[in-house]
């Protein structure tokens, strides 16, 4: 679906058509009613109502709860930086496939992928032009990664939300869920996930990234990362399907440094030890991804 059936939502939702169309798969935080568009907002039948941020997206946090802390704006930057380059592709190639490979008819006139931890939205853009009239909303904690989200494909709608709690999703509104390279609720993702839908989770591997670890004072994969993952998820859901994505990276300085930026070493590493230790490595760096994509279903 290219656009919206309803020009008169259009106008209430603002310049963001994706929330006239998912507004009733969102759940109030307060009540957990349904959520329609009103004038540069949401609210509920209940009165409850929650203003979109001036660029299009929404937070919708219980009462009295703070947002968690969300990636900073320099690292999502640089996670822009880095992944508009092209280098995670293969990554998005392999989640499209998952993806493409579980979703069978779906009778739904507005069929959803809910990406938990979406960040600037690369995947879930990808995934929107991979299945072509479905559409996407990106659950994250960081305004920052939101407003790019936002901009990253016109069927994406953002809100800000903290992933380890209750999530704003109604019971059983989304198709797909998607996790990649973020943190996990397995029983709520299990209560927002429709009886035939499919989850599919993406995590890092012991060998990722495995020649700047060392080199550069970056944080390691435990080696039973999987089957962690595995164990918390297995009440409610079961693995159907695995795809090993490993591939060579040759990366600049530039990139290492917008690599290291965007991720959870940023929050550890003074960026003038990065670039000090950076100068005693080759100009082009030979660096390995390695990650698990992971499919489940409902158990």
């Amino acid at each position: 679906m290219s656009s919206v059936r309803n020009p008169g939502a259009r106008r209430r939702a603002g310049s963001h058509p994706s929330l006239a169309v998912l507004a009733a798969r969102l759940r109030c935080p307060n009540c957990g009613a349904s959520l329609t568009p009103a004038e540069r907002a949401l609210a509920c039948a209940r009165g409850h109502r929650f203003d979109l941020a001036r660029q299009g997206h929404v937070a919708l946090l219980p009462p009295r709860r703070r947002n968690a802390r969300g990636d900073s704006a320099q690292m999502v930057a640089a996670r822009e930086t880095f992944l508009g380059a092209g280098h995670y592709a293969p990554i998005a190639a392999a989640i499209n496939a998952a993806t493409r490979a579980v979703v069978g008819r779906v009778t739904d006139s507005a069929p959803s992928v809910v990406d938990l931890g979406a960040g600037t939205g690369y995947y879930l853009a990808a995934l929107m032009e991979e299945l072509g009239d479905w559409w996407g909303i990106a659950l994250d904690a960081s305004a920052p990664a939101l407003r790019r989200a936002l901009r990253a494909h016109p069927r994406i709608a953002a809100i800000a939300c903290d992933v380890w709690h209750q999530l704003p999703i109604q019971d059983a509104a989304a198709h797909v869920v998607v996790n990649v390279f973020a943190p996990r609720n397995g029983h709520e993702i299990a209560r927002v996930l429709s009886p035939d839908g499919a989850l599919v989770v993406v995590t890092p591997t012991p060998h990722h990234l495995q020649q700047l670890v060392p080199a550069l004072g970056l944080l390691g994969i435990d080696p039973d990362k999987q089957a962690r993952v595995r164990a918390t998820l297995s009440p409610h859901f079961e693995a159907v399907a695995h795809r090993a994505v490993d591939f060579d990276m040759t990366l600049t300085h530039g990139d290492v440094q917008a690599l290291v930026s965007m991720g959870p070493s940023a929050r550890h590493l003074d960026p003038d030890d990065v670039r000090h230790a950076l100068a005693h490595l080759p100009d082009d760096l030979r660096v390995t991804a390695s990650a698990n994509v992971d499919t489940f279903r409902r158990a």
